[in-house]
């Protein structure tokens, strides 16, 4: 992958009275990623994809930090258009909602789950 095709953002669990340096050493315990490399005609926006919390952090914030960085990475790049998908009545539904992103619409069968069955898919849009 080359440079600026897309930027990794990470937490990792961080003990008490942990200094920032140290910090970097912890688990990691969430991810999520902004695709950069988009058409010509599309320079102002990028995708959001793979936002992906541990069992173990979830319900703790790891998930609204790392939406609230990503905001931030994408401004940086100058994109103000942000686009995500995520499975239809997923629990990630809600954590979007709250940050602010629009719903635009469902596709029935768009992806697979593990199991290979089939399951619709929500697409969602933020302008900052």
């Amino acid at each position: 992958m080359a440079r600026g095709e897309r930027a990794l953002l990470v937490a990792r669990r961080r003990a008490s009275g942990v200094s920032d340096e140290e910090a970097n050493d912890g688990d990691i315990v969430g991810t999520v990623q902004l695709v950069l490399d988009l058409p010509e005609n599309q320079p102002h926006r990028a995708d959001v994809a793979k936002m992906l919390v541990h069992r173990s952090a979830r319900r703790q914030g790891v998930a609204q930090r790392l939406m609230a960085a990503i905001d931030d990475v994408a401004r940086d790049e100058g994109r103000h258009v942000l686009v995500l998908d995520t499975v239809t009545g997923g629990d990630a539904e809600r954590l979007y909602q709250r940050s602010g992103w629009q719903r635009a619409g469902d596709v029935p069968k768009f992806a697979l789950m593990p199991d290979g069955a089939f399951c619709a898919t929500t697409f969602y849009y933020k302008h900052l």
